[in-house]
């Protein structure tokens, strides 16, 4: 249509003018890193709540 190529081959061109992702980078994208970083402290935290409630409570 219009005489434009079609969305993928487009999308197909643009990644390949990306450069490579440099050796032992995972992350991209900085929020995407962040809501990781904070869900594993959350989760960590939490147990370690949980084991100095159930420690208080001389349930373990």
């Amino acid at each position: 249509m219009f005489h434009r190529k079609p969305i993928e081959e487009r999308i197909a061109e643009r990644e390949a003018r990306r450069p490579s992702l440099a050796e032992g980078k995972h992350f991209e994208h900085g929020p995407a890193k962040f809501i990781f970083i904070f869900v594993i402290v959350f989760v960590v935290i939490g147990h370690l709540a949980g084991l100095l409630l159930l420690m208080a409570l001389d349930l373990h």
